[in-house]
């Protein structure tokens, strides 16, 4: 996204809980780099007081940062706690802080990174799935509360993307996910061509357009299907 939107014409501040990884994109791109973590309040705070500092303008805000970790009802309270910070928390913190300034002037545009995870669900991780559906509403809430005031939502529901993330969910994941990942690039073609239209649902897999249908309307067939998934899983030892 980084690049992509630099490409565009945009200045960036790149910021990562990894500070030499912000600081190389920030640096191939000519743009700034903020060490931290984006989904505590001191964390959002502290980027967006140095993006205002160097752009003086927020006009994009990425809600990108995600974690997702293997475990179900019985994951440790911390778990659950440090998950819903970092999907859904992080969103929300960065948004109350911009909305004051963004419905001011009347523009203003955020990028939520959810997940078809989101809009579906991922076998797996019920801290993530939990979450992202969080994240969705968020984002729903976002757009139907504040686009006749300026203010643009994007969320992205891509399925498998090529990144350290996917590379982390082991052999469950790659089955579910492996065969049908796709590259970050285009995940960001995809956002971009969303943004031109102003759509809200961004889905770098089509296909996850008619799985979201299965699910509203025969949503025990859909079940069906993830549990056959889900017994796939379990037959691989994971």
């Amino acid at each position: 996204m980084a690049r992509r939107f630099h490409a565009e014409g945009a200045r960036v501040v790149v910021a990562d809980l990894d500070g030499d990884a912000a600081a190389a994109v920030a640096e191939e791109i000519g743009g700034t780099a903020v060490a931290g973590d984006a989904a505590g309040v001191e964390g959002v705070e502290r980027l967006l007081a140095r993006s205002r500092e160097v752009l003086g303008e927020i006009d994009v805000f990425c809600a990108n940062a995600g974690i997702a970790p293997l475990g179900g009802a019985d994951s440790p309270e911390e778990v659950w706690a440090r998950t819903w910070d970092v999907n859904v928390m992080a969103h929300v913190r960065a948004a109350n802080a911009l909305l004051p300034e963004w419905l001011d002037r009347g523009r203003g545009r955020f990028v939520a990174t959810v997940s078809a995870a989101g809009i579906l669900t991922s076998l797996g991780s019920a801290p993530y799935s939990v979450t992202k559906h969080g994240a969705l509403a968020f984002a729903e809430w976002l757009s139907a509360t504040y686009r006749h005031r300026g203010i643009d939502v994007h969320a992205v529901c891509p399925q498998g993307v090529r990144t350290n993330m996917l590379a982390n969910t082991g052999k469950g994941g790659q089955l579910l996910m492996g065969a049908s990942a796709i590259e970050p690039e285009q995940v960001v073609d995809a956002l971009l061509e969303a943004i031109a239209e102003k759509r809200f649902l961004v889905l770098p897999h089509p296909e996850v357009a008619d799985y979201y249908a299965a699910r509203a309307t025969q949503t025990d067939r859909w079940l069906g299907g993830m549990n056959k998934l889900q017994r796939k899983v379990e037959a691989l030892g994971e």
